[in-house]
């Protein structure tokens, strides 16, 4: 692939939602700002952009979210009472969330789904490519997916999604791709996407994993989205059209939007949405962090071997 396309430097990632799954410590406390070992998952999500290139970074809140754009802005009290300290290790880190990037926020107000809270990203994006990232999904560093997308959005144009195999009896809890190989082992074209199916309707076990690089064509087509699931406009359904629309690479030549493609991330995966993934989430990483890995994993072993 020779052809170039514009560089992406946008990341919008929804956090509008009320986490209502992880009630009552999210009853005042937004569900991105709880913890993942010492860090809130949030700061995983924009520390993901950054490392891509995107260094613009778009948050889509609602209301009590006020503590996200607290945490990504400077503490100036906080700060002083650490530098009369001498405490330069924890100055540090209270600063590095405030320097990651340029960040923005604005409110969704009526959360209609993961379609609008894209929608809602249009003024800030305008007609650039951008990636949208969901909170829940913790991608690990050392296995650099977003980067990866980027890149073949450059190279290929149109919009990319992030697929990952499940197990077929998941499928019902995902978006769902239908697939065709290309010349790259880690991408597929994508033809045909549907929101949770049932297994006996599922086109593969292909599942949507929460990133995207996407055209801004996109907004056009989420405007005449209607509600889908849930009576949500689904980010899903308007991609379901995108892809329709562009089903071979000759057709997709000179048409708006392009094609849709994914790649097929095998790397490691943490899911924060769920309770217990979230704990299985916050056990992994502590057992990896140099600081904390050696004692945690010897206590680990220790009250496994109790409780067996």
């Amino acid at each position: 692939m020779t052809e170039s396309h514009p560089r992406i430097t946008k990341a919008v990632i929804p956090a509008a939602g009320l986490g209502t799954r992880f009630l009552p410590a999210t009853k005042a406390t937004p569900k991105e700002m709880l913890p993942v070992v010492d860090k809130p998952a949030i700061q995983y999500v924009v520390e993901e952009a950054v490392s891509a290139g995107l260094d613009d970074v778009l948050m889509i809140t609602g209301r009590n979210k006020r503590p996200l754009e607290d945490h990504f802005d400077r503490n100036y009290e906080l700060e002083s009472a650490l530098q009369k300290k001498g405490d330069a290790g924890r100055l540090a880190k209270v600063q590095e969330s405030s320097d990651l990037a340029t960040m923005h926020y604005v409110r969704q107000g009526d959360p209609r789904g993961l379609g609008h809270a894209v929608l809602c990203a249009a003024p800030h994006v305008g007609q650039e490519p951008f990636a949208v990232l969901l909170g829940d999904d913790l991608i690990d560093p050392r296995d650099p997916l977003l980067k990866r997308m980027v890149e073949v959005q450059k190279q290929r144009g149109g919009s990319v999604i992030a697929l990952m195999e499940v197990a077929p009896e998941q499928i019902h809890l995902y978006g769902c791709a239908a697939v065709a190989e290309t010349e790259d082992s880690d991408v597929v074209r994508v033809s045909g996407l549907v929101e949770k199916p049932d297994l006996a309707d599922a086109p593969s076990n292909y599942a949507i994993i929460g990133r995207y690089v996407l055209d801004p064509h996109i907004f056009g087509i989420l405007r005449e989205t209607e509600p889908g699931r849930g009576g949500e406009i689904q980010l899903t359904d308007a991609l379901q059209q995108l892809s329709q629309t562009h089903t071979s690479a000759a057709t997709a030549a000179g048409k708006a939007g392009g094609p849709v493609h994914g790649v097929v991330f095998k790397g490691r995966r943490y899911d924060t949405g769920d309770r217990g993934d979230y704990l299985r989430a916050i056990v992994r990483l502590a057992c990896e962090r140099e600081d904390l890995g050696p004692d945690f994993r010897a206590w680990l072993r220790s009250y496994v071997a109790e409780e067996m």
